[in-house]
């Protein structure tokens, strides 16, 4: 991605978290990036360009952060936590990206995007993945479910928080309520 269309991306989430779907527009994002629209439109063809642009480069960023976070020789508890942790930071980081995967109406608004948001989630259970079975073969993590449920069970616990983070207006610190889930998750999911 070019550095111009970076900006773009991240002034469009900007407008995503102060007027929601409604309120991205051309005009609207120009005005912000005090470009001409002419000057938008030679970067990205439309909104939804942009939006599915901006989930891609999400989905890429979650993936190379993960796989540089992840040390082959921690023990799977020590993996996992570290995968989460690098969660909590980018998005602190970052919050136009929770914005654009919880904007009300934008998983409406085509099925490019709903394939971006998907894909995202792909990402995580990627990287999710070995980690769980890995800690259910060492005995680290319980057998009692299987690492699909528990992959759910995990990435719904944190998609609910970046939720109540946002809704919440970003006030509360992610890290530190991330870090008390993340515990709270380890003592169901760790081997008794």
């Amino acid at each position: 991605m070019k550095k111009r269309q970076l900006e773009i991306i991240e002034a469009a989430g900007r407008i995503l978290n102060m007027s929601g779907v409604k309120g991205l527009t051309i005009k609207n994002l120009a005005k912000e990036m005090q470009f001409s629209e002419s000057a938008i439109y030679r970067h990205f063809h439309s909104k939804e360009d942009i939006i599915v642009a901006m989930l891609n480069y999400l989905a890429e960023r979650m993936d190379d952060l993960f796989a540089k976070v992840v040390r082959p020789k921690d023990p799977p508890d020590e993996k996992l936590k570290g995968l989460l942790r690098t969660r909590f930071v980018f998005f602190k980081e970052h919050p136009h990206f929770v914005v654009a995967v919880f904007t009300d109406g934008l998983m409406e608004e085509s099925g490019r995007i709903n394939e971006a948001i998907f894909m995202i989630m792909n990402v995580m259970k990627k990287h999710l993945l070995p980690i769980i079975k890995e800690g259910q073969a060492k005995r680290v993590f319980t057998n009692a479910i299987s690492a699909e449920d528990m992959i759910h069970i995990i990435m719904g616990t944190f998609r609910l928080q970046k939720l109540k983070w946002r809704i919440a207006n970003f006030e509360f610190d992610l890290k530190k309520d991330g870090e008390k889930k993340l515990q709270s998750i380890l003592a169901l999911i760790k081997e008794k």
